[in-house]
């Protein structure tokens, strides 16, 4: 029987598939923008607030000003600009999530909130928050593209880990 994986290994586990399921998300809109441009554009928009939700907890985690007032910007950046700039985002965490022990995972960061509220979150919450925040509003942009007949991709962990693991598919023994 093989062993369960460690936070740290489940972490960079995780984030590799918040970066697939990105890619794919970001193909299917750049697909669908000639045909659903108002429902792309409001997608980019909740996009965009993940990516601004995600660069203010990076900051965060590294201590750094983050300069963000809001959860989002004015402005709705471009879907290809803004696929670019989620790519980096997120190849930057799977780098993090990789750097860590167990003892800095429960180092606790003490921050503000982007309305002034103080918080305080060990760098393992600050990640698992990053991750759930990012596939909840995934979620919502899937929604979006079914409420105009487009089929979002599948962001599962299982598909992820099937795709990339491909001998995780055979029967068990």
């Amino acid at each position: 029987m093989s062993q369960a994986p460690s936070s740290q290994t489940l972490l960079q586990s995780l984030f590799a598939q918040k970066s697939w399921a990105n890619r794919a998300l970001f193909d299917c809109l750049a697909t669908a923008a000639a045909e659903q441009p108002e429902t792309v554009e409001k997608a980019v928009r909740m996009l965009n607030h993940i990516y601004v939700v995600d660069r203010i907890f990076r900051a965060h985690l590294l201590g750094e000003a983050h300069g963000y007032t809001a959860a989002n910007t004015p402005e709705t950046p471009e879907l290809g600009e803004l696929h670019f700039a989620v790519a980096e985002t997120d190849l930057w965490f799977e780098g993090y999530a990789a750097s860590l022990g167990a003892a800095a995972l429960q180092e606790p960061i003490a921050f503000a909130f982007t309305d002034g509220d103080a918080g305080t979150m060990t760098r393992e919450e600050i990640l698992a928050h990053v991750l759930a925040h990012g596939s909840y509003h995934r979620g919502n942009v899937g929604q979006m593209l079914k409420d105009v007949s487009v089929v979002p991709p599948r962001d599962l962990l299982t598909k992820f880990l099937h795709e990339r693991e491909p001998q995780r598919r055979r029967p068990a023994a």
